[in-house]
């Protein structure tokens, strides 16, 4: 079960941000506040570590990062994670999933830093209020688009992780890293062990990987900070 609570007149301050998500694009900011209402928007508060949804909860909800950092993740029967994606503000999860009506989350998402989300009832975009409030259509559109863009964030990892070798992953994820950047020198958001949960490998062989890369003047790093030579 979600834990969450309303905050009612306090998502005014995250407005802003709100208009930055593509899900909100063509909603005057002055109406806002209604479209929360309509669609049974809610804000959560989370520490770093804690879970806004669990993997098997209802796939009911899509959420959007006000503040912080959430990173999406899966474990397997033995209890090995694999982290799917890592969202900053205004980016949306779990969107997918809800439109999608599957019965539960095949994933969790975790606070990977003090954050706070909204929490929007997928059920209550999609089916048009009584009120034929103006700007349901176009959220439903927006939501429509950001499903099929989204769906290839999750398409850039299989293209990274089904590389056959540890290096071979490593250098697919820091050039896609780098393109999205525009630069040869970007900050990753994974330490160690999270970029090895990302990228599926053991931590120590990716360490040593790094370290080959690094001695044969592919790359260079400190801590998640790299540069492509």
């Amino acid at each position: 079960m979600l834990n969450f609570q309303q905050r009612g007149m306090q998502m005014n301050q995250y407005h802003t941000i709100m208009k930055q998500c593509p899900l909100f694009d063509g909603i005057e900011m002055e109406d806002l506040s209604a479209m929360l209402g309509c669609i049974g928007g809610k804000q959560m508060h989370v520490q770093k570590g804690q879970y806004i949804c669990h993997e098997g909860d209802p796939a009911t909800y899509l959420g959007m990062v006000l503040t912080g950092a959430v990173r999406l993740e899966r474990e397997d029967y033995y209890g090995n994670r694999s982290i799917v994606a890592h969202m900053g503000p205004p980016q949306l999860f779990g969107e997918a999933y809800a439109c999608a009506h599957v019965s539960a989350m095949p994933i969790s998402a975790v606070a990977d830093t003090e954050s706070r989300v909204l929490l929007m009832d997928c059920r209550r975009i999609t089916t048009t209020c009584s009120s034929a409030c103006s700007f349901h259509s176009r959220i439903i559109f927006n939501l429509l688009g950001l499903v099929a863009a989204n769906n290839l964030v999750f398409d850039q990892k299989i293209q990274i992780t089904s590389q056959r070798t540890t290096r071979e992953k490593l250098m697919a994820y820091l050039l896609h890293q780098a393109k999205l950047h525009g630069s040869d020198t970007f900050t990753i958001p994974y330490d160690r062990q999270a970029l090895a949960d990302y990228l599926e490998v053991d931590r120590s062989a990716m360490s040593n990987e790094l370290g080959k890369m690094r001695d044969d003047g592919l790359i260079e790093f400190e801590k998640n900070r790299f540069t492509l030579l």
